[in-house]
């Protein structure tokens, strides 16, 4: 027997219909992001491929339904693309014999999820030959794989087919991929708040944005070679980093006994790394927080005020972060896109055509 399909509670109600005029409102592109993003609209397949948005759906729900903690890599994915030459797929291209991509820098060597990406362009190739981009499926499947990640969706609380926000698409796949690129733009988990504010603004990415993207370490695990200059000969007059809290600073050296050991896995939030709520933010309140960039959060005065904004986690105060990084990611989504006559439609994400 189907199942009846479960509507969200009152404060989602409210989430869900101003998300849907914010991805959809022309006024929403005026934020620096060039004529290529205003270019970007929702329901951009409903005529060449109808149904590329259900194909990604099904594809990122089996792949979460097998490995619940495939969610996060699928939303890391995204957010790597989208800093390194903008939202247009180059993160997913292959290293050849002159060339070293994106995905083998060091700060993308433990990116993950690649296999689904490339199962739903097959599916996606074979439905609608040459028409949806690697790059729109970057973007969908991240919000596919949050969305399937909210604790409203895993308590049943939410229909399974209900989406945080929606996905403005129309994005075309770049042919350039450099892992010297990655190393330079990418944000580093060492980094401060001065120097994270400059990183996304030089994406056009607020102050707000930086503080309700930094949400998504809501989920999803990291390894010790991140954490490592926290935990030990931190400054010649402390062992460990003095933002980080001394007792989970402890805890962390007894998991990371080697400062380059990539096989033990730290939750970013332990015992709900597969959930995405605001339990990140009260860590961060705590100085419990992995890396000193979430801790750099409480060092400027609006990020602040954010982060014990969402601490809460119930009620108004996760309808508000749900609502807000689902404007976040579509800020985040326009960054240096390719549309109309620009890149290309990659026939493999691997490889340029």
């Amino acid at each position: 027997m189907a199942a009846r399909p479960v509507l969200p509670p009152p404060a989602l109600l409210l989430v869900l219909p101003l998300l849907l005029l914010l991805a959809a409102s022309p006024a929403a592109h005026g934020n620096g992001y060039g004529d290529a993003a205003s270019k970007l609209r929702v329901g951009f397949y409903k005529d060449p491929c109808p149904d590329a948005e259900a194909i990604v759906r099904r594809i990122v729900a089996k792949a979460v339904h097998e490995d619940p903690t495939a969610n996060a890599p699928l939303l890391r994915l995204h957010f790597h693309d989208c800093f390194v030459r903008g939202c247009e797929g180059s993160v997913l291209i292959n290293s050849t014999k002159g060339n070293t991509a994106e995905k083998d820098a060091k700060p993308n060597l433990t990116l993950d999820a690649f296999d689904v990406i490339d199962d739903i362009k097959a599916a996606l190739e074979k439905r609608c030959p040459g028409t949806v981009s690697c790059a729109d499926i970057l973007a969908i499947a991240a919000r596919d794989a949050v969305s399937l990640a909210t604790k409203e969706v895993t308590k049943g609380g939410w229909s399974k087919d209900g989406n945080l926000y929606q996905v403005e698409t129309g994005r075309r796949d770049g042919r350039v991929s450099s892992a010297k690129e990655a190393v330079k733009n990418l944000p580093d988990s060492m980094d401060g708040i001065r120097k994270l504010i400059r990183r996304f603004a030089s994406k056009n990415l607020s102050v707000k944005d930086l503080a309700v993207l930094s949400g998504a370490h809501a989920i999803g695990k990291s390894h010790c070679p991140s954490i490592a200059k926290r935990l030990r000969n931190y400054t010649a007059h402390s062992d460990s980093d003095p933002t980080l809290d001394g007792a989970y600073a402890a805890k962390l050296r007894q998991q990371c006994r080697r400062r380059r050991d990539n096989t033990t896995e730290l939750e970013m939030v332990p015992g709900s790394s597969t959930t995405f709520d605001t339990a990140y933010y009260g860590l961060v309140v705590k100085r419990r927080a992995l890396f000193h960039s979430d801790e750099a959060l409480l060092r400027n005065e609006e990020t602040r005020a954010l982060v014990y904004r969402y601490r809460d986690g119930a009620g108004s105060s996760e309808a508000a972060f749900l609502r807000d990084f689902g404007a976040s990611m579509v800020n985040m989504g326009r960054v240096g896109v390719l549309t109309g006559d620009q890149g290309e439609i990659r026939k493999r994400c691997a490889f340029v055509n």
